[in-house]
């Protein structure tokens, strides 16, 4: 079995298909002198983190909020290591996108007055189901805008520190593509898989974080020589237990709160409710043996709990389900509730790209948009909308300048070989899904999951480190028997890339403030001194380079000056 060469030109080139991608090729596409290529792993009818659906646009300026409040809120969760430029830009825009997603279809619930109905400060209601093929729908309509699904992209295409375009392979035909292009922007969303996940075995891919996002789009850059920030800032959800469901839905739906076994409340013991300590809180209950931790809903009313049954219903059925396979309800018995492992995505966190106001990396012709852009969480589904606006619209200005550049046949075929020598490999003893297990395994044990209660020391990273570099040799062995299986080497690629940044910056923030998401048990004080600080990195010549940048400013026009 082997790919053939297969060459693509566009003008713009967006690597995702999710909520990102589809914005941003929206974006590009008002200008219809130019070629807007997407391409995408699945399809984008049901891709990326909203392919099941979601209930609530949890970043929205509802009245009484404005973006500089939006901004105060997301500062003081992460306490000030944000993005602050990143995270304004952000919350200006995200009304006017959430009314044009509207526009596109998109039932969002209102009240009496017509006016949308809030679940939160700074969330609405939906019915979200199909909000992903709504967006298909939209990029089908537009002319210059051709969307290529099947297709893993692998690598950028760099040449003289300039992303010209990026390689793939269709996972349905023996193709290999070489997509060159005037701009780039990637869109591919965060990183699973990279820990043991809460429920093992076949039950495996039961997560949080859409088990198909993992990491490529991190990897990319990463191999490429981008700079990344913020890797240290793991999210780990709160959630259901076992169904892994939204725990929001409940919490911020009927305003609901957190119980422990006893029935007392907890949360505040151990500070405000923050995002962070909702998780934190029920870590530490469970280990002083006060769990299980439950919300509460016992006593809700017909009316609650008829919106409870609906809602996971359009997110998350398993937990309605659940309900209804065990002749229960959630005004009957409250939901227990427990953490997830650890992921690395951009859209909650802070952990991707570092950019610039304009999302450019820090190379030249590549944007970053959505879960993969670093320095601004929370943005949630519209926020990664407004990136890949803001992306598009300053790639749009750069291509004018631009000519498409192309490589010559040998470095094609060198990158070809890479590929195909996965068909061509003799048969090992370790399989794809035996190292997956192992590298799960590791940074479960050495590198702060969920079986060491979220908590690493320099000791037990440096473990993780060495663990991980071996396993990269194993890699080249693996073989692939068809496309599906190339693909899973590449995913298992792109992990243990995404592991190793994320060694590097845990090892480097020596303090403990952003609990479980950042645990470091040499260092359980706060370090005001030395907190203020980005940790960001380059790959470079085989090794990671940790670099410390100073905290961005609202008001301050970051534009790489100090890369």
């Amino acid at each position: 079995m082997e790919l053939k060469t297969k060459v693509l030109t566009t003008d713009i080139l967006i690597i995702g298909g999710g909520a990102a991608g589809c914005f941003s090729a929206l974006k590009a596409s008002e200008n219809e002198s130019i070629k807007v290529l997407v391409t995408e792993k699945a399809n984008i009818k049901r891709s990326g983190c909203l392919a099941a659906g979601v209930n609530a646009l949890n970043a929205y300026i509802v009245d009484g909020e404005t973006p500089q409040s939006f901004l105060d809120y997301v500062k003081e969760e992460f306490y000030g290591v944000i993005r602050e430029d990143l995270v304004y830009t952000i919350a200006e825009r995200l009304n006017s996108v959430t009314k044009k997603v509207e526009e596109y279809g998109l039932p969002i619930l209102k009240d009496d007055k017509g006016n949308y109905q809030s679940r939160g400060k700074r969330s609405i209601k939906i019915n979200g189901e199909n909000i992903k093929p709504l967006l298909a729908e939209q990029l089908a309509k537009r002319k210059n805008i051709e969307v290529l699904n099947g297709v893993n992209i692998t690598d950028y295409i760099v040449k003289d520190n300039k992303v010209i375009g990026a390689y793939g392979f269709s996972i349905k035909e023996n193709i290999f593509y070489v997509i060159y292009s005037k701009a780039t922007i990637c869109a591919t969303g965060g990183a699973a898989g990279i820990y043991k996940p809460n429920n093992a075995g076949f039950s495996r891919h039961k997560m949080w974080y859409s088990p198909f996002n993992t990491g490529a789009g991190y990897a990319m850059g990463i191999r490429a020589g981008a700079e990344m920030t913020t890797f240290e800032m793991r999210f780990i959800a709160l959630r259901c237990k076992d169904t892994i469901a939204p725990t929001g839905t409940i919490a911020q739906g009927i305003r609901t709160p957190q119980i422990n076994g006893s029935g007392e409340t907890y949360v505040r013991k151990y500070g405000n409710p923050t995002t962070i300590n909702r998780l934190h809180s029920t870590l530490m209950e469970n280990m002083q043996g006060l769990g299980p931790c439950y919300l509460k809903t016992q006593g809700i009313s017909e009316e609650q709990e008829m919106d409870l049954l609906k809602a996971y219903l359009n997110m998350a059925p398993s937990q309605t389900l659940k309900w209804v396979e065990n002749n229960t309800s959630p005004s009957t018995e409250n939901v227990e509730i427990d953490g997830t492992e650890p992921y690395i995505v951009g859209g909650h966190t802070a952990s991707g790209y570092w950019v610039d106001r304009n999302r450019k990396s820090t190379l030249e012709g590549l944007y970053a948009a959505g879960d993969v852009t670093g320095g601004s969480p929370k943005k949630y589904v519209t926020g990664c909308f407004v990136e890949g606006e803001i992306a598009s619209e300053d790639a749009l200005e750069y291509i004018k300048k631009q000519q498409l550049e192309t490589l010559a046949d040998s470095e094609i075929n060198s990158k070809l070989e890479e590929l195909n020598k996965f068909f061509s490999n003799e048969e090992v003893s370790m399989f794809i899904e035996d190292l997956e297990e192992e590298m799960q395994t590791i940074m479960d044990e050495y590198a702060g999951g969920i079986s060491k209660y979220y908590r690493y020391n320099k000791e037990s990273l440096i473990i993780a480190k060495t663990k991980i570099k071996e396993l990269f040799e194993k890699v080249n062995k693996l073989k692939a028997n068809d496309l599906h299986e190339l693909l899973f080497i590449y995913e298992i690629i792109d992990r243990l890339q995404v592991s190793e940044v994320l060694i590097e910056h845990l090892l480097t923030r020596e303090e403990t403030r952003w609990r479980c998401y950042e645990e470091n048990i040499d260092f359980p004080e706060r370090d005001d001194d030395n907190w203020f600080k980005y940790v960001n990195s380059v790959y470079k010549d085989g090794a990671i380079e940790i670099i410390l940048r100073d905290i961005v400013g609202k008001d301050e026009n970051y534009e790489h000056k100090n890369s």
